[in-house]
């Protein structure tokens, strides 16, 4: 499980990299990552502090530190 989710932590850095600020629903249809791998990996990165949430309306995005 670890590496699932290490690989999905990868993926969603590599991404927000690439793309900017994105909500999860858009990460989860343009990467293939399923949301629970997805929450899993902004778990990780938050712990490695890495990520900033915020509220765009009522959407929440991620973007990288």
């Amino acid at each position: 499980m670890i590496e699932i989710i290490g690989d999905a932590a990868g993926k969603l850095w590599k991404y927000l990299d690439e793309n900017g600020p994105s909500s999860v629903t858009r990460i989860a249809t343009e990467t293939g990552i399923n949301k629970n791998d997805i929450q899993r990996a902004i778990g990780w990165l938050s712990k490695e502090d890495k990520l900033i949430f915020e509220m765009k309306g009522r959407t929440e995005t991620l973007s990288l530190k």
